[in-house]
């Protein structure tokens, strides 16, 4: 199975080369390793790996965070398989079709991000204008149309909510962890490209 796990250690020379063992001796091996801050003395890594292992993924977090200084913040499982280029396949997508631009956006951008599912939601009235395959038929959280992009937690799950055009595209993952503030700003760079690609075409085509 593929996974993401979110590691906070030290930014130091050595560490990431302690956390790779830690990763080897468990029988994972680690495909991507995405940087999301680095400051104070400390980084946060997303780590893909492919976990063939016998144990449970929560006891490859309790064997990564014995790692002096590294603190396992969340294990999920993902279907953005490195080496691919998800992104861009999005983009050419909705160049190639721009009169699906929103329902191209939001039926991808969950395995953009390791979520689990996305909807694009009226922003006058709030209602669901078109959501993702794995999208429940209404969603929990009261207001999903906040003026900035944001990142936030509703009734168990972790969502983000972009405006663009008249609606906005809310996000969501039941599992892992909060949206870090760098994968809010690649939905929110996402949207602004699919906004120009798409030419004012109306949301709902």
């Amino acid at each position: 199975m593929l996974l993401r796990l979110r590691v906070s250690l030290p930014d130091r020379p050595g560490v990431l080369g302690q956390v790779a063992r830690a990763f080897g001796v468990m029988g994972a091996d680690i495909l991507q390793v995405t940087v999301l801050e680095r400051q104070a003395g400390r980084a946060v890594d997303d780590f893909t790996v492919s976990w063939s292992g016998v144990f449970e993924p929560g006891e490859l977090r309790e064997r990564i965070g014995v790692v002096p200084g590294t603190r396992v913040e969340a294990v999920w499982p993902t279907r953005e398989a490195p080496g691919s280029t998800p992104d861009y396949d999005l983009l050419r997508h909705v160049a190639a079709d721009p009169d699906r631009a929103y329902v191209t956006l939001v039926d991808a951008v969950p395995d953009l991000v390791s979520a689990e599912w996305a909807v694009a939601v009226d922003s006058a009235d709030g209602t669901i204008v078109h959501g993702s395959w794995q999208a429940p038929e209404s969603v929990p959280a009261a207001d999903l149309t906040p003026l900035r992009a944001s990142a936030f937690e509703e009734g168990g799950l972790h969502l983000t909510s972009v405006p663009m055009d008249g609606v906005h595209l809310v996000v969501a993952r039941s599992q892992g962890p909060a949206f870090h503030r760098a994968e809010l700003d690649k939905i929110v760079r996402l949207v602004g490209i699919v906004s120009v690609l798409a030419g004012g075409v109306s949301r709902t085509a």
